[in-house]
């Protein structure tokens, strides 16, 4: 029995058959239209950009609307511009690296709510970690407007009365008090400018 030494390498290529042939011809045009269908992405990106001047005047552009005035300085504490009927206001949450849960039941229970960073996405970083905008440990944080001015209107009736009961307290002083000084104690309710003496 002779022996055949097997040859190093790839083996030798088979003719197709003609049953092949045929099945590989009526195929061929399905193929080559699904491969023009299908186009793939450059795989180079552009080596050059289109003007880089053009690109560096509109980042500059964004910058300025960001910072604002370059001479004035950055408001850090700069609130975005609230929706109609609501009032943004920066509210505490960490002092000296500890939170004050009390505080932030309080402000909860009297109508603050945190500005969602969905709402002014510029504010935060991009990476979806930051639910609401804070900065230097305050929050920004959120009540409608008509709820503000009632407790302002509140607030100025108490002092207004304060003003009242003080001003009654000093008209009902019994007898022999404030009899020297009568003049000083009367309560004005103007303002006018302080005499300084030119010495």
């Amino acid at each position: 029995m002779e022996t055949v030494k097997a040859r190093r390498g790839r083996p030798a290529r088979k003719e197709p058959s003609l049953l092949e042939k045929a099945l590989h011809a009526e195929n061929a045009p399905a193929e080559v239209a699904t491969a023009s269908a299908i186009e793939r992405p450059s795989m180079r990106p552009s080596m050059r950009e289109d003007d880089p001047r053009a690109a560096a005047a509109r980042r500059a552009a964004e910058i300025r609307g960001h910072l604002g005035d370059l001479d004035e300085g950055t408001d850090e504490f700069r609130a975005p511009p609230a929706p109609d009927g609501w009032t943004y206001q920066w509210k505490r949450r960490v002092n000296l690296g500890q939170e004050d849960p009390a505080y932030q039941v309080k402000l909860a229970r009297d109508g603050w709510e945190p500005v969602p960073t969905a709402r002014h996405p510029e504010t935060m970083p991009h990476d979806g970690k930051n639910p609401i905008i804070e900065r230097k440990g305050m929050v920004l944080m959120q009540m409608p407007t008509s709820i503000i001015e009632e407790k302002r209107n509140i607030e100025l009736r108490r002092a207004r009365g304060q003003v009242l009961g003080k001003q009654q307290q000093l008209s009902q002083a019994p007898d022999g008090h404030f009899e020297r000084n009568r003049k000083e104690t009367t309560i004005r309710n103007s303002y006018e400018p302080l005499q300084v003496p030119n010495e």
